[in-house]
Parts: structure tokens; sequence; C-alpha cells
């Protein structure tokens, strides 16, 4: 069996070190709107989206310069049927060193195609992670929701 989970990766420069310190800084790359710290295991922080999207996470694992494992405690979505969707899934980044280059892999495990939000949910993710993020470790600068929005998919559910 396959699994069908949102992956997406992309290479830096920048060491595994940079690269680890830049994605726990989740208000630098996700959104500014997030409560709460995401630095040690254990830790929570909420994110939302005007009234569309909400959720809490939780620091399951943090392995320095290698694995960052996070929770979703609990979701909301305005726009889907199913108020399932994300609850107790995972959200993972690793971290490896890939020759002169650090290559940084995201895995949204349980986000797979037929959930409702996978459109708007992927195309969030590779907004956020394969731009914002990757930005935020290769030149200190990230492009965080700042409560407006930034994606396609989150326009179109703000009219």
């Amino acid at each position: 069996m396959t699994d069908r989970s949102y992956i997406t990766s992309f290479m830096v420069d920048q060491t595994p070190a940079q690269a680890f310190a830049a994605i726990i800084d989740v208000r630098g790359w996700w959104s500014e709107e997030i409560e709460g710290g995401a630095g040690r295991v254990g830790e929570e922080f909420k994110y939302r989206f005007e009234d569309i999207h909400r959720c809490q996470i939780q620091v399951r694992e943090l392995i320095p310069s290698r694995r960052i494992v996070w929770r979703v405690l609990d979701n909301y979505f305005s726009f889907t049927q199913d108020r399932s969707e994300w609850k107790g899934t995972d959200i993972i980044f690793e971290i490896a060193r890939k020759g002169d280059q650090t290559e940084v892999t995201f895995t949204h495990l349980g986000l797979v195609p037929d959930y409702e939000c996978y459109d708007a949910c992927s195309e969030g993710w590779h907004t956020y992670v394969n731009g914002s993020l990757r930005d935020l470790i290769a030149t200190g600068k990230g492009r965080p929701n700042v409560g407006e929005a930034i994606t396609e998919s989150e326009q179109l559910l703000t009219r």
C-alpha cells in the first residue's frame, strides 16, 4: 500500500541546524497569528486564519537538526462537512545533509486526497513550506500570513 499523505521537499545551502531553527520559528514562516510555542516537546500552539481555519498542535518530537513531529490535537475548517479532517494527524519535518546542501522533507501524515480540504491544504502547505519556510531558512526572512489571504484558496474562501 502506498502512503498518499501530502509530502514535499526542498534543498537549501544552509546547515541542518539553521533549517531546524527556522522550522520551530512558526511565526516566521506560517503565520504571525500563532499563539504558543513550538520549541520544546509537549509545547502547544494554536493557528488561526479568520473564521476559516483554526487548529491546536502539540510538539511530539524534536531531534535537533534532524526531525520535528507535531500532532494536530484539534482542528476546525469552516468549508468542510467532515469535522474530523486534520484531527489526530501528524506533521513531520525531516532534515538531512545531502552533499553540501540540506534537504527538508515535509509530510502531513494523514492529509490525503480523499479529504475535502486536500486541494486548499496542499496549496497552503506548498506556499508556506516550499515558499515561506524555504525563504526563512535561505535568507532569514519568511513570508508568513499576517492576517491577509495569501494563497488562491484563502482568497476564494474569504470572499
